[in-house]
């Protein structure tokens, strides 16, 4: 019965997620489910310890101007409690001449409901600036004269479902949409909503292997939605193997390892699926690394899977 409740609340999420969607604007990162907070400012607080993450990113390497991208995390309850729940999410994202970087505030209260399924509500604000080097190009050329450099702020919101087996959310991480760049005249250059919902199950194939498929959905204004299809199995708790398929993008392999019991380390290589683009790269590399801290001796870590 507990699963075909979880079954319904997945297609609850999906359907309510339904709204018309342009380009990417918001970095993804293909090891995003070792880092929900990225996605969902309802995941603060969700591992019930300090945890931080790094990730890190270079797309389509050897093609000059190609997306490099960084995030940090770091997310706790408050006061040793599950309800309320803090973090702070730092990026920056360069692509060509143009560089963005963002600092937001991330809140979450989560609800304990029926045995292990917890509710959570997160929100999130900040600031966000935008420079593009237009001079770098050519400074004679009246069309790359001017460098701009501005300032937006954002919010956003989250809602985060999760059982010991079984997660699923839906955000927009940014809800402000605002014009850039005003000296331009496209009215289409300025930032979009991105709507993300993600689900994923942990399933027990033998008392050694786990399986856990996880799917992201993304949407963003007049664009076509896109998917990312997760195949992970966990080694003795310890390693994680996968697979994952983004549709219009890319095959990715996906490794992680616990070092210890408060240290991740993750990689992750992307095979572009276009052959135009796969002849000018050599494909995208990805690295993780997570810490979560413990400052009793007397408490342990005990295992989350989402």
């Amino acid at each position: 019965m507990k699963f075909y409740k979880n079954i319904i609340f997945v297609l609850l999420v999906l359907l309510t997620s339904s709204m018309k969607t342009h380009a990417q604007q918001q970095v993804m990162y293909t090891q995003y489910m070792f880092n929900g907070l990225a996605i969902n400012p309802a995941y603060a607080g969700s591992y019930g310890a300090v945890t931080s993450t790094f990730l890190a990113r270079e797309q389509w390497v050897g093609l000059d101007g190609a997306p490099s991208s960084q995030t940090f995390s770091i997310h706790s309850p408050i006061n040793n409690t599950e309800s309320a729940n803090v973090g702070a999410i730092l990026t920056h994202d360069k692509i060509g001449v143009t560089n963005s970087s963002a600092a937001m505030g991330v809140y979450s209260y989560r609800i304990q409901l029926e045995g292990e399924a917890r509710l959570a509500f997160g929100l999130q604000a900040g600031l966000a600036t935008y420079k593009t080097e237009l001079t770098a190009i050519s400074s004679t050329d009246p069309a790359f004269s001017q460098d701009t450099n501005e300032t937006r702020f954002n919010f956003g919101a989250g809602i985060y479902y999760n059982t010991d087996r079984f997660y699923a959310g839906i955000a927009v991480p940014h809800m402000i949409r605002s014009k850039l760049y005003q000296n331009q005249d496209d009215p289409e250059a300025g930032l979009r909503r991105h709507i993300f919902a993600s689900v994923g199950y942990l399933f027990d194939l033998s008392p050694n292997l786990k399986f856990k498929p996880n799917l992201l959905i993304k949407y963003v204004d007049n664009a076509p939605m896109s998917m990312d299809i997760n195949a992970n199995f966990l080694l003795k708790d310890i390693i994680w193997l996968g697979l994952s398929y983004r549709t219009f993008d890319s095959f990715d392999f996906i490794g992680s390892i616990q070092l210890t019991e408060q240290l991740q380390l993750g990689y992750s290589y992307d095979f572009a699926t276009s052959k135009h683009v796969s002849r000018i790269n050599s494909g995208s590399h990805e690295i993780m690394l997570q810490y979560k801290f413990v400052f009793s001796k007397k408490k342990v870590i005990s295992p989350r899977y989402f």
